[in-house]
């Protein structure tokens, strides 16, 4: 299994330094107030790739830390239900 993992590995390199190679040629890109960068096109593609990626991962933590405390409370809200019924000494279903 572990040399399949490093194959898989191996061709998707190839297949992004090849990408590279075959992108190699100068882009400008202009900006505002006459602004402009020169640099190859697998770079920007990169640098809007990358920039992509974390745009997402930022987009994904409100609601992931918000389903942490929900899964916070929901645990302590268990705890106290099972630690009741054992305290009180009655039967949890009838309330005697």
């Amino acid at each position: 299994m572990s040399a399949l993992i490093w194959i898989v590995r191996l061709l998707l390199f190839l297949f992004v330094l090849l990408f590279a190679l075959k992108n190699a040629e100068t882009v400008t890109l202009n900006f505002f107030f006459g602004h402009s960068w020169d640099a190859p096109m697998v770079l920007w593609l990169l640098l809007f790739f990358v920039t992509g990626v974390l745009l997402g991962i930022l987009a994904m933590l409100a609601p992931l830390f918000r389903a942490r405390r929900r899964i916070v409370c929901l645990k302590r809200e268990a705890e106290a239900l099972v630690a009741a019924p054992a305290s009180g000494g009655g039967n949890p279903q009838t309330g005697f």
